[in-house]
This record gives structure tokens, C-alpha cells and sequence, in this order.
């Protein structure tokens, strides 16, 4: 599998002179923060060599290459998931050739369900901690002392002063932001009401498909994250008959993308 990694991180290498600082991975419906980049090169999925191709709608699948927030950045346009059926070193096979193409700060962004009762639609929660509850580990295996120790310590997996940087430009903006532990789960059906209630009694306040892979195998790469979660439905509904739907997902996200995008943008610039 490394030498997997290091393939395709050389056809990158040849094939643009970007070499970026911070790898970007966005998620449903969150894919508009591209607009504010000066795409450099662009990369279909499937035309890189060693990539898989996303599933899922609202996830374009290209690589994109370029500035923002006068940093050198390469972003991920749509993700992939272990509900798609890919095993962990597929879902974190991107990450792990960002760092050979030398990023040091990764920033992820998802969209979740909100548990904690005092959560909104629409809401932006900063991610201060997760809780792994995928039914496997990304670090699973023989481990490779190329890219990390066997035990890491996750103890500040999501950056203290990234998120410190971050409610600071949030509060300069008069952007609303929150903070809380996203528990990661493998899908791909949303939660039943009793499982909602369990995760919060586990002490988490937003819940999803992603992320918690790509940030533990960063974290185990000595890569700092930072990671934002759009809260696009609550546990604790109006209507308990009314049913989420992936378009209204991909729509609550995409109202709030904006918002997300300048707190990205900024906190990029201040790195």
C-alpha cells in the first residue's frame, strides 16, 4: 500500500509544481469553498492513478490544486466513505498522499445530525473531540514507522489552537459558531431514535459518516487538524413522522457553506 501512496503521489508531483501546505477535504453539499480558491489544476478522480471514485451524490470527486488564504492547497471535492463498501485504507488512502505531497495542516468538513438538544438546523459546530464508533480503525495491521508511531496519542486530534484561531475569527465575523464531539459511526442509515439517544449519553453532540477515519490516520501522520461540522438535522425533531432526506442534507449545507468557507479561508490565512 505504500508503495501504492508513493505512485500516486509522484504522478501528482509531475504532473503540477503546487506544493501545498493544507489538504482541504469537504463534505456533503460543502463542496462551494472551491469558488474562493485560485485553481491552479484540476483532477478527476478517476483519472488518478490509485484513487477511488466517490458514490455519493453531492460529492463531484476531483482533486483540486491551487491558493486560498495566500496558502498553497490542495482540496478534496467529495470524500469517500466505509459505507460505500471501501475498506479504512481506501477512505484514508487520500490523506496519506497528502503528506507525501507535504501538507502539515489538514482542515475537514462534514455535514451531521445534531445531538445535543440545545443544537439547530443550520448551526456550525466546531469539532473539539470524537469518539471512533465505526466497527474498524484505519491504524488496524502491521504499522508503517514511515508515516507514524504504533501508539498515537489522540489527546489533541483536533488542533487547540486551530480551533482557538478559529472561534476568533468567527467571533471578528459575527458568525455564530459552536463547539462539541462528533462520534463517527458507518452508515449508511441515519440513526434510530434510540441510537441517537445512546451516542448522546456517550457524550457526543453531532454524529456522521466520516471524518473520524481521515483525521485519526492525519493525526497519526504528525499532520495538525482541523475539523467543522453543519449541523443539516436534529435528533430531537418537530416532527418525529418526518423523515430526513440526503437532498435536504446537501440543501442545509449548502445555505451555510458561505460561513464555513470565510472561517476556512481566514483561519488558512493565519496559519
Amino acid at each position: 500500500m505504500h508503495d501504492k501512496i508513493k505512485n500516486t503521489a509522484n504522478f501528482l508531483n509531475k504532473k503540477t509544481s503546487n506544493k501545498p501546505e493544507v489538504g482541504i477535504i469537504l463534505g456533503s453539499g460543502l463542496g462551494g469553498l472551491v469558488n474562493r480558491m485560485e485553481i491552479e489544476n484540476t483532477f478527476p478522480y478517476e483519472e488518478i492513478p490509485g484513487f477511488p471514485v466517490s458514490t455519493v451524490e453531492g460529492h463531484s470527486g476531483k482533486l483540486i490544486f491551487g491558493k486560498l488564504g495566500g496558502k498553497y492547497i490542495v482540496a478534496m471535492q467529495g470524500r469517500f466513505h466505509y459505507y460505500e463498501g471501501y475498506p479504512m485504507e481506501t477512505v484514508t488512502f487520500p490523506v496519506k498522499v497528502m503528506h507525501l505531497l507535504g501538507i502539515k495542516t489538514l482542515i475537514v468538513s462534514n455535514a451531521a445530525g445534531g445531538l445535543n438538544p440545545e443544537f439547530n438546523v443550520g448551526d456550525m459546530m466546531i469539532i473539539s473531540d470524537h469518539i471512533n464508533f465505526f466497527p474498524n480503525n484505519p491504524l488496524l495491521g502491521p504499522n508503517n514507522n514511515e508515516l507514524g508511531t504504533r501508539f498515537p496519542d489522540m489527546s489533541n486530534a483536533y488542533n487547540s489552537d486551530l480551533r482557538a484561531t478559529a472561534k476568533k475569527i468567527a467571533k471578528e465575523n459575527n458568525i455564530q459558531v459552536r463547539e462539541g464531539v462528533y462520534i463517527g459511526n458507518s452508515g449508511p442509515m441515519l440513526e434510530t431514535p434510540a441510537e441517537y439517544r445512546m451516542f448522546r449519553i456517550f457524550g457526543a453532540d453531532a454524529t456522521g459518516m466520516s471524518t473520524v477515519p481521515e483525521v485519526i490516520a492525519a493525526h497519526h501522520m504528525g499532520i495538525k487538524v482541523f475539523g467543522m461540522s453543519i449541523i443539516t438535522n436534529v435528533s430531537e425533531k418537530e416532527n418525529p413522522d418526518e423523515e430526513t432526506t440526503h437532498e435536504e442534507v446537501q440543501n442545509v449545507a449548502g445555505d451555510v457553506e458561505p460561513k464555513m468557507s470565510l472561517i476556512m479561508t481566514e483561519l488558512i490565512r493565519a496559519l
